[in-house]
């Protein structure tokens, strides 16, 4: 059997897909094991699984004050931010304690998320084989190409943090020359050429249920009412008051007696209409299949978990590779997309009337929830993890 290592960000939507396929391995008694901090990781790792505690512990609290700075950039300003002031900084953190994980575990592959760039950086250092887990759609459509200084500084940033710890020939640490693993279909991406051939769409791994659930009003729901989910994620939820109002007014303007359930802070919406439900967690897959359609920021995991289940969204981006993965959903014709700070409640309300009514936004949303059914999942992922031991096995 194999030992296999993923490195993860402290970052729920990059770590989900790890799980995923971690433990379809452990279930075919491979040996698994994360390096990322222990808050919101520990217990979401399946039995069995090994956990190497990285740089201290980390909260959402540690992340709130630069994610705060971060939301008053835009542009370039907001990238040079990402890089400087998260990604370089969380690698150096990371990178003794993956190491250690490294010496101790001896993997015979490290899967590192994209933003996790300690990963590649350590498995380069031990001379250990390396795989890319790209959680999200956005970077496999090359944002940056259109913007060449820019990219080519993204890269200098990436190469010396490489210099600075010995690594005499930089790569980019986003992409392993032995394997990609996507976890999207080009059904969602649209067509993407001259991809080369260890670059894998295997479409979103699923994150084996949890036992508890948050609790839930589930009495609420009216099944005589079509209901409409919104959430802008864990840390856009203070930034979305104005947006979650408009939506609200956006909702009373419909023809038809809608409720509408929001995933946020309740003090955020005081004292909500009596077919709002307000609510700061919510067991949210065993929701959707009761839901008719979906507001989000464009996060990648809410995206998938909806379009897994044909439902169409209403997508209004807020930063990061929200507006790439909002745009791939209207281009798909899997929904709309609409401005988080400027759209007012009339443009609202069509474009959440049309994904509820109109069938080709819902034929759109099952074209792809048909692609993600086919595609293999963390199934298919373990099988090219599996794949690239056994053919390094043979090199050996």
């Amino acid at each position: 059997m194999s030992r296999f290592l993923f490195v993860v960000p402290p970052l729920a939507g990059h770590i989900n897909p790890t799980i995923g396929v971690g433990a379809e391995l452990l279930a075919r008694r491979h040996s698994v094991a994360w390096a990322g901090f222990r808050h919101g990781l520990e217990a979401r790792l399946p039995q069995g699984a090994r956990l190497f505690p990285v740089g201290g512990d980390i909260d959402a609290a540690n992340l709130r004050a630069p994610h705060e700075q971060w939301l008053q950039l835009r542009g370039t300003a907001e990238l040079k931010f990402f890089w400087e002031d998260f990604l370089i900084p969380l690698a150096d953190v990371m990178l003794p304690g993956v190491q250690d994980a490294i010496t101790e575990f001896e993997p015979d592959v490290v899967v590192c998320d994209q933003q996790a760039l300690a990963g590649p950086l350590a498995a380069r250092r031990a001379g250990r084989p390396w795989v890319t887990s790209a959680s999200t759609s956005s970077e496999i459509t090359r944002p940056l190409a259109a913007m060449p200084k820019v990219d080519d500084w993204v890269r200098d940033c990436m190469t010396q943090l490489q210099r600075r710890n010995d690594i005499g020939e930089p790569v980019d640490l986003r992409w392993s020359e032995d394997l990609v693993l996507v976890f999207s279909t080009q059904a969602l991406t649209g067509p993407i050429a001259e991809l080369p051939e260890h670059v894998s769409f295997v479409g979103p791994a699923a994150v084996p249920a949890d036992e508890e659930q948050p609790e839930f009003p589930w009495d609420w729901l009216d099944p005589a009412r079509r209901t409409v989910l919104a959430s802008l994620g864990t840390l856009n939820a203070e930034a979305g008051v104005g947006f979650y109002r408009t939506l609200i007014e956006a909702v009373g303007r419909l023809g038809e007696p809608i409720q509408l359930v929001v995933v946020a802070p309740p003090e955020l919406i005081p004292d909500p209409p009596e077919h709002v439900l307000v609510r700061r967690i919510v067991p949210q897959r065993a929701l959707l299949p009761r839901v008719a359609a979906v507001v989000s920021h464009g996060g990648h995991n809410t995206v998938c978990e909806a379009l897994t289940l044909g439902i169409p969204l209403v997508v209004a981006p807020i930063r990061d590779d929200q507006p790439i993965i909002a745009q791939q959903v209207a281009d798909a014709g899997a929904g709309v997309r609409v401005s988080f700070a400027r759209v007012r409640a009339t443009a609202l309300a069509d474009a959440l009337g049309a994904v509820l009514d109109q069938e080709t936004y819902r034929a759109g949303a099952r074209r792809i929830a048909e692609s993600f059914a086919t595609a293999g999942g963390a199934g298919l992922a373990a099988d090219r993890l599996v794949e690239l031991v056994a053919v390094g096995a043979g090199h050996g």
